[in-house]
Protein backbone atom coordinates (compact mmCIF):
# COMPACT_ATOMS: atom_id res chain seq x y z
CA UNK A 1 0.00 0.00 0.00
CA UNK A 2 2.86 2.14 0.59
CA UNK A 3 3.95 2.00 -3.10
CA UNK A 4 0.23 2.94 -4.09
CA UNK A 5 0.39 6.25 -2.15
CA UNK A 6 3.58 7.21 -3.29
CA UNK A 7 2.14 6.66 -6.98
CA UNK A 8 -0.79 8.55 -5.86
CA UNK A 9 1.35 11.23 -4.81
CA UNK A 10 3.65 11.47 -7.57
CA UNK A 11 1.03 11.39 -9.78
CA UNK A 12 -1.03 14.60 -7.81
CA UNK A 13 2.32 16.53 -8.46
CA UNK A 14 3.26 15.88 -11.59
CA UNK A 15 0.18 16.03 -13.49
CA UNK A 16 -0.69 19.64 -12.70
CA UNK A 17 2.95 20.69 -13.50
CA UNK A 18 2.53 19.67 -16.64
CA UNK A 19 -0.59 21.19 -17.31
CA UNK A 20 0.64 24.34 -15.84
CA UNK A 21 3.66 24.10 -17.62
CA UNK A 22 2.33 23.31 -20.84
CA UNK A 23 -0.45 26.45 -20.33
CA UNK A 24 2.32 28.81 -19.11
CA UNK A 25 4.81 28.16 -22.42
CA UNK A 26 1.60 28.09 -24.95
CA UNK A 27 1.85 30.81 -27.26
CA UNK A 28 -1.03 33.19 -28.51
CA UNK A 29 -1.79 33.22 -31.67
CA UNK A 30 1.75 31.05 -32.80
CA UNK A 31 3.78 28.27 -31.29
CA UNK A 32 5.97 29.15 -28.68
CA UNK A 33 9.36 26.97 -27.94
CA UNK A 34 9.04 24.02 -26.35
CA UNK A 35 5.34 24.00 -26.13
CA UNK A 36 3.37 21.19 -24.24
CA UNK A 37 -0.12 22.40 -24.54
CA UNK A 38 -2.61 24.01 -26.97
CA UNK A 39 -2.25 27.79 -28.03
CA UNK A 40 -4.24 29.98 -26.01
CA UNK A 41 -7.72 30.14 -26.87
CA UNK A 42 -8.56 33.01 -28.92
CA UNK A 43 -12.68 31.76 -30.05
CA UNK A 44 -15.57 29.88 -27.80
CA UNK A 45 -14.89 26.92 -30.09
CA UNK A 46 -11.31 26.57 -29.09
CA UNK A 47 -11.78 27.49 -25.01
CA UNK A 48 -14.56 24.27 -25.46
CA UNK A 49 -11.86 22.32 -27.77
CA UNK A 50 -8.96 23.05 -24.24
CA UNK A 51 -11.77 22.23 -21.46
CA UNK A 52 -12.54 18.85 -23.38
CA UNK A 53 -9.06 17.91 -23.93
CA UNK A 54 -8.47 18.81 -19.84
CA UNK A 55 -11.22 16.81 -19.15
CA UNK A 56 -10.10 13.85 -21.19
CA UNK A 57 -7.25 13.91 -19.83
CA UNK A 58 -8.08 13.78 -15.70
CA UNK A 59 -10.06 10.92 -16.67
CA UNK A 60 -7.32 8.74 -18.32
CA UNK A 61 -4.95 9.66 -16.03
CA UNK A 62 -7.73 8.43 -12.87
CA UNK A 63 -8.24 5.21 -14.95
CA UNK A 64 -4.89 5.30 -15.19
CA UNK A 65 -4.15 4.98 -11.57
CA UNK A 66 -6.79 2.90 -11.01
CA UNK A 67 -5.98 -0.12 -13.39
CA UNK A 68 -2.26 -0.07 -11.83
CA UNK A 69 -3.61 0.25 -8.66
CA UNK A 70 -5.16 -3.24 -9.51
CA UNK A 71 -2.57 -4.84 -11.28
CA UNK A 72 -0.32 -3.99 -8.05
CA UNK A 73 -3.10 -5.78 -5.64
CA UNK A 74 -2.50 -8.49 -7.91
CA UNK A 75 0.73 -8.95 -7.87
CA UNK A 76 0.94 -8.64 -3.99
CA UNK A 77 -1.71 -10.07 -2.58
CA UNK A 78 -2.20 -13.13 -5.69
CA UNK A 79 1.39 -14.18 -6.23
CA UNK A 80 2.11 -17.99 -5.18
CA UNK A 81 4.28 -16.99 -1.99
CA UNK A 82 1.26 -15.21 -0.33
CA UNK A 83 -1.25 -17.14 -1.77
CA UNK A 84 -0.48 -21.04 -1.92
CA UNK A 85 -3.87 -22.04 -2.85
CA UNK A 86 -5.50 -20.49 -5.46
CA UNK A 87 -8.88 -19.09 -5.25
CA UNK A 88 -11.59 -21.62 -7.36
CA UNK A 89 -13.96 -18.73 -7.51
CA UNK A 90 -15.41 -18.71 -11.09
CA UNK A 91 -18.16 -16.06 -11.01
CA UNK A 92 -18.96 -12.91 -9.28
CA UNK A 93 -22.49 -11.23 -9.89
CA UNK A 94 -21.47 -7.89 -8.85
CA UNK A 95 -18.24 -7.66 -10.03
CA UNK A 96 -19.52 -8.15 -13.71
CA UNK A 97 -22.32 -5.62 -13.02
CA UNK A 98 -19.96 -2.95 -12.56
CA UNK A 99 -17.11 -3.58 -15.00
CA UNK A 100 -20.23 -3.56 -17.46
CA UNK A 101 -21.86 -0.73 -15.87
CA UNK A 102 -18.72 1.63 -15.24
CA UNK A 103 -17.30 1.25 -19.14
CA UNK A 104 -20.55 2.63 -20.01
CA UNK A 105 -20.92 5.36 -17.55
CA UNK A 106 -17.50 7.07 -18.33
CA UNK A 107 -18.29 6.76 -22.07
CA UNK A 108 -21.29 8.21 -21.93
CA UNK A 109 -19.72 11.07 -19.91
CA UNK A 110 -17.52 11.42 -22.78
CA UNK A 111 -19.74 11.42 -25.46
CA UNK A 112 -21.94 14.09 -24.17
CA UNK A 113 -19.52 16.51 -24.53
CA UNK A 114 -18.12 15.01 -27.45
CA UNK A 115 -21.68 15.37 -29.33
CA UNK A 116 -22.07 18.91 -27.90
CA UNK A 117 -18.73 20.47 -29.08
CA UNK A 118 -18.95 19.03 -32.85
CA UNK A 119 -22.77 20.58 -32.85
CA UNK A 120 -20.84 23.89 -31.72
CA UNK A 121 -18.48 23.40 -34.35
CA UNK A 122 -20.30 22.59 -37.34
CA UNK A 123 -23.33 24.90 -36.52
CA UNK A 124 -22.71 27.83 -38.40
CA UNK A 125 -24.45 31.18 -36.32
CA UNK A 126 -25.31 33.62 -38.82
CA UNK A 127 -22.36 35.09 -39.79
CA UNK A 128 -21.46 38.68 -39.62
CA UNK A 129 -18.79 38.69 -42.30
CA UNK A 130 -17.85 36.04 -44.93
CA UNK A 131 -14.63 35.52 -46.33
CA UNK A 132 -13.30 32.90 -48.95
CA UNK A 133 -10.26 31.00 -48.65
CA UNK A 134 -9.03 29.24 -51.82
CA UNK A 135 -5.78 27.21 -51.54
CA UNK A 136 -3.40 26.61 -54.23
CA UNK A 137 -0.19 25.40 -54.92
CA UNK A 138 1.35 27.27 -52.91
CA UNK A 139 -0.56 29.95 -51.08
CA UNK A 140 -4.00 31.09 -49.88
CA UNK A 141 -6.08 33.35 -52.35
CA UNK A 142 -8.80 34.84 -49.87
CA UNK A 143 -11.98 36.81 -51.08
CA UNK A 144 -14.94 39.24 -49.55
CA UNK A 145 -17.60 38.18 -51.69
CA UNK A 146 -19.89 41.22 -50.12
CA UNK A 147 -17.04 43.50 -50.95
CA UNK A 148 -16.48 41.85 -54.02
CA UNK A 149 -12.78 41.65 -54.06
CA UNK A 150 -9.69 39.03 -53.89
CA UNK A 151 -6.04 38.91 -52.97
CA UNK A 152 -3.67 36.20 -52.71
CA UNK A 153 -1.29 35.71 -49.30
CA UNK A 154 1.92 34.40 -49.81
CA UNK A 155 4.71 33.71 -47.31
CA UNK A 156 7.12 36.27 -46.66
CA UNK A 157 11.30 35.22 -47.14
CA UNK A 158 13.58 35.76 -44.23
CA UNK A 159 14.88 39.05 -46.28
CA UNK A 160 11.38 40.27 -46.19
CA UNK A 161 9.78 40.05 -43.12
CA UNK A 162 10.29 42.08 -39.72
CA UNK A 163 12.36 41.36 -36.99
CA UNK A 164 8.74 40.54 -35.15
CA UNK A 165 7.26 38.67 -37.38
CA UNK A 166 7.69 34.50 -37.19
CA UNK A 167 9.89 32.89 -39.76
CA UNK A 168 7.63 30.57 -42.04
CA UNK A 169 4.17 32.03 -40.64
CA UNK A 170 4.46 35.60 -42.08
CA UNK A 171 2.68 36.58 -45.29
CA UNK A 172 2.53 40.07 -47.23
CA UNK A 173 -1.23 40.09 -47.27
CA UNK A 174 -3.04 38.65 -44.19
CA UNK A 175 -6.48 37.95 -43.96
CA UNK A 176 -8.34 40.80 -41.92
CA UNK A 177 -11.39 40.09 -39.52
CA UNK A 178 -13.31 42.15 -36.68
CA UNK A 179 -13.40 40.97 -33.32
CA UNK A 180 -15.70 39.65 -31.32
CA UNK A 181 -18.32 39.29 -34.84
CA UNK A 182 -19.24 35.56 -36.36
CA UNK A 183 -16.84 35.15 -39.30
CA UNK A 184 -18.03 32.26 -42.06
CA UNK A 185 -15.11 30.81 -43.95
CA UNK A 186 -15.66 29.08 -47.17
CA UNK A 187 -12.80 26.62 -47.88
CA UNK A 188 -12.33 25.30 -51.75
CA UNK A 189 -9.01 24.22 -53.45
CA UNK A 190 -8.31 25.38 -57.00
CA UNK A 191 -5.42 22.83 -58.03
CA UNK A 192 -5.42 19.45 -54.88
CA UNK A 193 -6.33 19.46 -51.87
CA UNK A 194 -5.40 21.94 -49.06
CA UNK A 195 -6.09 22.46 -45.31
CA UNK A 196 -7.18 25.59 -43.93
CA UNK A 197 -6.06 25.33 -39.80
CA UNK A 198 -5.85 28.33 -37.37
CA UNK A 199 -4.97 26.46 -34.35
CA UNK A 200 -5.60 29.38 -31.86
CA UNK A 201 -9.29 29.58 -33.59
CA UNK A 202 -9.92 26.07 -33.15
CA UNK A 203 -11.03 25.35 -36.74
CA UNK A 204 -9.30 22.66 -39.25
CA UNK A 205 -11.68 22.33 -42.64
CA UNK A 206 -10.21 20.58 -45.74
CA UNK A 207 -9.81 22.88 -48.95
CA UNK A 208 -11.27 20.23 -51.37
CA UNK A 209 -11.35 21.43 -55.52
CA UNK A 210 -15.15 21.07 -56.74
CA UNK A 211 -16.12 21.22 -52.55
CA UNK A 212 -17.42 24.17 -50.63
CA UNK A 213 -16.98 23.62 -47.39
CA UNK A 214 -17.78 26.23 -44.63
CA UNK A 215 -16.48 26.61 -41.33
CA UNK A 216 -16.40 29.42 -38.58
CA UNK A 217 -14.98 31.62 -36.01
CA UNK A 218 -15.53 34.13 -33.52
CA UNK A 219 -12.28 35.89 -32.68
CA UNK A 220 -12.62 37.42 -28.60
CA UNK A 221 -8.95 38.97 -28.85
CA UNK A 222 -7.66 41.18 -31.00
CA UNK A 223 -3.95 40.40 -32.41
CA UNK A 224 -2.40 38.52 -35.37
CA UNK A 225 -3.33 34.43 -34.98
CA UNK A 226 -1.29 32.07 -37.40
CA UNK A 227 -2.11 28.81 -39.23
CA UNK A 228 -0.50 26.37 -42.13
CA UNK A 229 -1.68 24.20 -44.41
CA UNK A 230 -2.35 20.93 -42.56
CA UNK A 231 -3.29 18.73 -46.02
CA UNK A 232 0.08 17.30 -47.37
CA UNK A 233 0.11 19.31 -50.98
CA UNK A 234 3.43 19.12 -52.83
CA UNK A 235 6.61 20.44 -53.00
CA UNK A 236 5.73 23.74 -50.72
CA UNK A 237 3.53 22.49 -48.27
CA UNK A 238 5.70 23.53 -45.48
CA UNK A 239 5.21 27.59 -47.04
CA UNK A 240 1.59 28.41 -47.13
CA UNK A 241 1.10 29.88 -44.23
CA UNK A 242 -2.17 31.36 -42.63
CA UNK A 243 -2.62 34.71 -40.63
CA UNK A 244 -5.17 36.26 -39.52
CA UNK A 245 -5.49 39.35 -38.17
CA UNK A 246 -8.05 40.49 -35.42
CA UNK A 247 -8.85 43.91 -35.73
CA UNK A 248 -11.60 46.34 -34.04
CA UNK A 249 -14.81 46.95 -35.72
CA UNK A 250 -13.63 50.63 -37.15
CA UNK A 251 -10.15 49.63 -38.00
CA UNK A 252 -11.85 46.39 -39.49
CA UNK A 253 -14.32 49.04 -42.11
CA UNK A 254 -11.42 51.34 -42.51
CA UNK A 255 -9.15 48.69 -43.88
CA UNK A 256 -12.07 47.08 -46.03
CA UNK A 257 -12.66 50.73 -47.62
CA UNK A 258 -9.03 50.57 -48.59
CA UNK A 259 -9.07 47.16 -49.48
CA UNK A 260 -11.45 48.18 -52.35
CA UNK A 261 -9.31 50.27 -53.66
CA UNK A 262 -6.30 48.96 -53.89
CA UNK A 263 -7.39 45.38 -54.86
CA UNK A 264 -9.31 46.38 -57.58
CA UNK A 265 -7.06 48.97 -58.97
CA UNK A 266 -4.36 45.57 -58.95
CA UNK A 267 -7.28 43.53 -60.89
CA UNK A 268 -7.53 46.64 -63.70
CA UNK A 269 -4.34 45.49 -65.40
CA UNK A 270 -5.37 41.87 -65.75
CA UNK A 271 -8.95 42.72 -66.77
CA UNK A 272 -7.37 44.95 -69.74
CA UNK A 273 -5.02 42.33 -70.75
CA UNK A 274 -8.09 39.85 -71.24
CA UNK A 275 -10.41 42.50 -72.84
CA UNK A 276 -7.77 43.11 -75.50
CA UNK A 277 -6.93 39.55 -75.49
CA UNK A 278 -10.59 39.27 -76.96
CA UNK A 279 -10.17 41.29 -78.79
CA UNK A 280 -7.57 40.10 -80.67
CA UNK A 281 -9.20 36.85 -80.99
CA UNK A 282 -12.37 38.40 -82.37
Amino acid sequence: MLVLKRLAALAATVTPGLLIGGAAIAGSGQPSPWQLGFQQAATPVMENIIWFHDFLLWLIVAITIFVLALLVIVMVRFNSRTNPTPSRTTHNTLLEVMWTLVPVIILVAIAVPSFKLLFLELTIPQADVTVKATGKQWYWSYGYPDAKFEFDSLMLKDNERKADQPRLLAVDNELVVPVNKVIRVQVIGSDVIHAFAVPSFGIKIDAVPGRLNETWFKATREGMYYGQCSELCGRDHAFMPIAVRVVSEQAFAAWLEDAKKKYAQQDQPATAVAEAAGANSE
